[in-house]
């Protein structure tokens, strides 16, 4: 676009209105108050808010205990429950008055819709959390839910706190076999599924890929609760599958809380990593909630009447944080909807903006770029004056997005906060404050209120030289952080804390702050690819590939993508010969499809190309810079004398 001053590197600044900072939660003198106090004691400001934003059944002495660094404890002898933050509180029973505002306004693919009060929201959850009880989940238990994007996703996430049962959401999208994976690791007891879920027009079958999982493995499973959502066929095997409804039948829709300490853990949530195994995440109660709930508040600036769309599945952690616990907590109305961005045409989101009157839209870059190249005429089709606040989530926005997202989307009037976090941090950590922050192009400015973020060179030392990149660092401790990788204490210290012999979370990415001393995030430091927002693990990919009975060796690494951000290139070696022209378009796309069932169809390669060996050092170490400069077309630079093979380069360069 011809207004852009440079696609990397936008400079100009849009400061938010007179009017939406003159109506905004948090205004100039708000943020630099909450900064002072956070500078003057940072444990004692989380400590203030966790006193006045959540709702204890036993007050809290201890704020921050830290004897265990880098396992940092928050709030330690406190006790309370997630879900009667989340939803109790909102009822007169309560204090509250909102039992008749709309909770969740939901929309099925196919045009069905259903809204959720407080008063039957909470209804609900206590009914599905007897349920449970019923069906012998006890506090401590791990629960696996796979659901399509439907209201009961949250119904069941919050079930689980309401009885200190620790859930763990599986996105629908992911194959059986990564299901297993998650299920095994787990340790659980219990998996939450439905029939199926629809996207883009078709049924997905959940149901199936349980079956599937549980058929290979998974002897801890108990129970399987099943959902009727599509009305397709499934097998209900007796004595452990039950239907949703049968669950639920005459159970009471009032439900006491199971009241958990402070540092109970809520949910744990798989993430890859640039080794095989996926790392469960583990996130606690009463910090998570404390950053999900005033982030919600800060960055998105609720109002009453706001209607408040995520766009993300509840599969990932920006579902967990801003659709079922952040915005809950503080009692704002959201918006589910099951379907794909575009069916049946690219008006689909647009369209549910104004029919659900929509005023604040959070969404990742590449549903934006993606709905960009369809041209402006599609969004300009829909009344979308109700919009006030913009978001963006998942990856750094490229300029050329975020300036069509402000004109057209926006209509140069919504302030777009582009939030960074990640799975691990639980909440958002680098954002505008849009009542605040003269917002960039391309960067998400700079931290919330108490978080301490910076940028360090290789020794660990704060870079301080504008535009000079390097580790982007967490220095000080703060509530919603993870709290260990499940099962693996020793790989949650050497992930995000080694690196810097435990002085900072290692968020591993790189950044660099420009002269305003705004952050402008590059990309990830390690070998995890990020497709569309969400992460995958190299070696997970290239399991994948090796599974294939054809398959000798792959190595997996990224380039750019007009629409994911990232794209996956996979160099693949065969224990035959090597396929040349059709023959190599065959097989490519039969693996593609390969990998697809294996991982799920996120992880399909976009491009494959076959090669007689892998570029490795003597040592055996695949060099996978020299790979990447290939798949992006770059110069080779780097030193390849150390290659066991030299002639490999030209023929990885031109094989197909």
């Amino acid at each position: 676009m011809s207004n852009i001053e440079s696609v990397l590197h936008e400079n100009r600044k849009f400061p938010p209105s007179t009017a939406f900072t003159a109506a905004a939660r948090i205004k100039p003198a708000d943020f630099v108050a909450l900064n002072a106090e956070a500078t003057r004691d940072s444990v004692a400001f989380w400590g203030r808010l966790a006193r006045e934003e959540l709702r204890w059944h036993r007050p809290f002495s201890q704020i921050l205990d830290d004897s265990r660094a880098p396992n940092y404890r928050w709030f330690t002898d406190g006790v309370l429950n997630a879900s009667f933050n989340c939803l109790d509180v909102h009822l007169a029973a309560h204090g509250g008055a909102r039992d008749g505002k709309p909770a969740i306004i939901f929309e099925g693919e196919a045009g069905d819709s259903r809204t959720l009060t407080y008063g039957q929201l909470t209804a609900e959850v206590c009914q599905f959390a007897n349920a449970l009880r019923a069906q012998g989940i006890q506090p401590g238990d791990r629960v696996v839910i796979y659901l399509p994007m439907v209201p009961e996703a949250v119904i069941a996430m919050q079930a689980c706190a309401r009885i200190g049962a620790t859930h763990s959401v599986v996105f629908g999208g992911f194959s059986a076999n990564s299901l297993r994976d998650r299920i095994e690791d787990a340790g659980t007891r219990m998996v939450i599924t439905a029939d199926g879920g629809w996207r883009a027009g078709k049924a997905l079958e959940l149901k199936q890929a349980v079956d599937e999982a549980l058929a290979t493995g998974c002897k801890t499973v108990e129970k399987v609760i099943v959902l009727k959502r599509t009305g397709g066929a499934v097998l209900m095997q007796a004595g452990r599958d039950v239907w949703w409804s049968d669950a639920v039948r005459g159970q009471a829709t009032g439900c006491e809380p199971t009241w958990v300490n402070a540092e109970h853990p809520l949910y744990l949530l798989y993430t890859s990593g640039s080794t095989g195994k996926p790392k469960g995440v583990q996130h606690s109660t009463a910090g998570y909630l404390l950053n999900a709930k005033l982030t919600s508040q800060w960055i998105f600036d609720f109002r009453e009447d706001d209607v408040f769309w995520c766009t993300a599945d509840v599969g990932w952690v920006t579902g967990h944080t801003y659709v079922c616990y952040g915005p809950l907590a503080a009692g704002a109305t959201i918006v589910m909807y099951e379907g794909a961005p575009v069916y049946p045409d690219g008006g689909r989101f647009w369209s549910i903006c104004e029919r659900l009157g929509v005023t604040i839209f959070y969404t990742a870059p590449t549903a934006i770029r993606a709905l960009m190249r369809l041209g402006d005429e599609l969004p300009n089709k829909y009344d979308l004056s109700k919009l006030r606040l913009l978001g963006t989530v998942g990856e750094p926005i490229n300029p050329e997005a975020w300036i069509w997202y402000h004109t057209v989307i926006g209509k140069s009037r919504c302030p777009i906060v582009d939030t960074w976090w990640q799975t691990e941090t639980g909440a958002a950590m680098l954002s505008p404050l849009p009542g605040v922050t003269a917002t960039k192009p391309g960067s998400c400015t700079t931290a919330i209120p108490g978080i301490d973020m910076a940028i360090v060179d290789e020794d660990g030392d704060p870079v301080t030289d504008p535009d000079q990149g390097g580790w982007l660092v967490v220095r000080k401790p703060w509530p919603s952080m993870l709290r260990t990788i499940w099962g693996d204490n020793d790989r949650y210290v050497s992930t995000y804390w080694a690196k810097f012999n435990n002085r900072y979370y290692v968020a591993g990415d790189t950044a660099y702050r420009d002269a305003d001393g705004y952050f402008w995030v590059m990309g990830r430091a390690d070998d995890v690819l990020k497709v569309s927002g969400h992460r995958l693990g190299t070696a997970e990919v290239e399991s994948a590939f090796v599974a294939h009975p054809r398959v000798a060796e792959a190595a997996v690494v990224s380039r750019h993508h007009e629409i994911k951000g990232e794209s996956i290139f996979a160099y693949v070696v065969l224990k035959g010969q090597r396929p040349t022209g059709k023959d190599a378009e065959k097989f490519a796309a039969e693996l593609r499809e390969f990998v697809g069932k294996e991982l799920g169809a996120i992880a399909k390669p976009d491009d494959i190309r076959f090669a007689d060996n892998l570029p490795k050092t003597r040592s055996g170490k695949i060099m996978r810079r020299l790979l990447r400069a290939i798949a992006r077309g770059e110069p080779i630079t780097q030193d390849i004398s150390t290659l066991e093979n030299p002639a490999i380069v030209e023929q990885l360069r031109g094989a197909g």
